[in-house]
């Protein structure tokens, strides 16, 4: 199986995310920074999996506008979608749900909250005060579930 793993990320978060994935899944799997990917082209893919992460309390632009682009097509392939966010419960799922569209999230076969991280150190001054200001946290801190990138990674082997 050829598959696809396309995602947005701002720190890097999503980034190491997807890698931890890709080293799970069989087969050829590409990795495709949605940022620096140039053209790309899911159809020539069985499996197309999407992941972005939560920045200023939204998705990056780029990963719902890689969905309504290739729509049509992903309808047609195996889907994964995955979010990286520091929120839990309803207010993750939430924010999963505002990343990706209805249609496409009805399809996916997998559909993964894996957590997230602030990291200081890729923040700028004023990102740094921001967090500080609003989650309280004064240092980095990573809260990447590998038990939720190894269950979306089951619910993708069926």
């Amino acid at each position: 199986m050829k598959t696809l793993i396309v995602y947005a990320t701002k720190h890097g978060c999503t980034e190491t995310c997807a890698r931890k994935l890709q080293e799970q899944l069989p087969g050829d799997v590409d990795l495709r920074d949605l940022k620096s990917a140039g053209d790309l082209h899911p159809e020539d893919y069985d499996a197309v999996l999407i992941g972005g992460s939560i920045h200023a309390g939204r998705v990056q632009k780029r990963v719902p506008a890689f969905c309504r682009r290739h729509m049509e097509t992903l309808l047609a392939r195996t889907v994964g979608l995955f979010l990286c966010c520091m929120e839990e419960g309803e207010k993750a799922q939430k924010q999963f749900n505002d990343a990706f569209p209805e249609e496409l999230r009805k399809h996916a076969r997998a559909q993964g909250l894996f957590g997230g991280a602030f990291d200081f150190e890729r923040m700028n001054f004023l990102e740094r005060k921001i967090i500080k200001k609003i989650s309280g946290v004064e240092s980095s801190v990573s809260r990447i579930s590998s038990d939720a990138i190894d269950r979306f990674a089951a619910d993708l082997k069926g």
